[in-house]
């Protein structure tokens, strides 16, 4: 399969501030972006494993395994850059932190079960060690625990914003199961997927950042609200670019085709095709096994439609709105550390 490489010209048009990140791509690393909270991350870890005690002999071992799982962190990274960016950071801070980390990994654990996944991040899943059923009140008791933590201090907000995008993660991925099912997603209905799939975590990841320093809804957490959207949708169709040729990025290749996804690159190289060559694409990705040949021939047939381009450029507006709200914000480190996350966002390979 072709390569997908971000040209030099995706520069021209861009944000000036995501410019200028474009032109030191290779000096934005993810340890680079949590420099200015890598203490305050420590202080989040304590409350997350706090968080997750129990006397149970057979969970805490399930816990113990959890914990060793070292992911990137970007969701506490999220929380604690945004609460910088407004203000300072407080012990709600750290809770809110805590909080969207027990609800996600909580749906994690539950994905793993649903798909029917032997490992995640190269390691064994939790259903795969520990069986279905440990999996599941795994997550159930991960649940209860990111409630209970919000309820016994009063976090009513922050509860509030975090149990909104676990609704919204659910609609989407019902919705794009029931879409899949009959191949007919449009572009706005690939948006409102993504936008409540992915994009409503990260928001909700930056949101409770913000109000952990500044309480209520304000312009300030609308605003960032607004970038953790637009965050999150670049994110998504950046990895959806990887479906169609970037190697070793921890996906396999054609992975979306292979499950029926329909995604932007498609939907848009379909929207250019005459029906005939249309129905031929469909068929193919209606197929319950795709060879490499198949794959090789869908993934053309997006690359000469001009699917690959037309994604890349909503991915760039995406990251160019968020660059361009938070541009608006008084000049910080933790400003700086979130346009950086912008940039590699669209730049990262995996």
């Amino acid at each position: 399969m072709t390569k997908i490489e971000v040209p030099e010209t995706t520069r021209e048009g861009l944000h000036p501030a995501l410019a200028a990140r474009f032109d030191r791509r290779d000096l934005i690393t993810l340890e680079g972006i949590r420099k200015p909270i890598d203490g305050h991350l420590s202080a989040f870890r304590s409350y997350f494993r706090e968080a997750m005690q129990s006397d149970i002999g057979l969970l805490d071992r399930v816990v113990t395994y959890l914990l060793r799982q070292k992911g990137k962190r970007i969701r506490p990274t999220l929380v604690l850059l945004s609460a910088q960016m407004v203000g300072e950071i407080t012990e709600t801070t750290y809770r809110g932190a805590a909080l969207v980390e027990l609800l996600h990994t909580a749906t994690l654990v539950h994905d793993d079960v649903v798909d029917d996944a032997d490992q995640r991040r190269g390691l064994f899943s939790i259903n795969a060690l520990f069986k279905n059923k440990v999996a599941v009140l795994l997550g159930d008791f991960l649940l209860s625990r990111g409630l209970l933590l919000a309820l016994r201090y009063k976090d009513y907000v922050l509860l509030h914003t975090v149990s909104d995008a676990v609704e919204r993660m659910s609609e989407g991925e019902l919705l794009q199961i029931q879409k899949t099912r009959s191949l007919d997603i449009d572009e706005e209905t690939y948006f409102r997927i993504i936008s409540d799939k992915t994009a409503s975590l990260i928001s909700a990841c930056m949101t409770t950042g913000a109000q952990s320093v500044l309480g209520e809804e304000t312009e300030q957490t609308g605003k960032v609200k607004a970038i953790g959207e637009a965050i999150g949708r670049a994110f998504q169709i950046r990895d959806d670019l990887f479906d169609f040729g970037v190697e070793d990025v921890g996906k396999p290749l054609g992975i979306d085709l292979q499950e029926k996804k329909m995604t932007l690159p498609l939907i848009y190289a379909l929207r250019q095709a005459a029906p005939s060559e249309r129905k031929a694409i469909i068929r193919i990705v209606k197929q319950k096994r795709k060879g490499p040949k198949a794959l090789r021939t869908v993934t053309e047939f997006v690359y000469d439609k001009g699917g690959i381009h037309y994604a890349r450029e909503k991915m760039l507006e995406e990251a160019n709105e968020a660059a361009r709200l938070l541009d608006s914000f008084v000049a910080s480190e933790a400003r700086d550390a979130l346009l950086d996350l912008v940039a590699y966002t669209v730049l990262r390979s995996k």
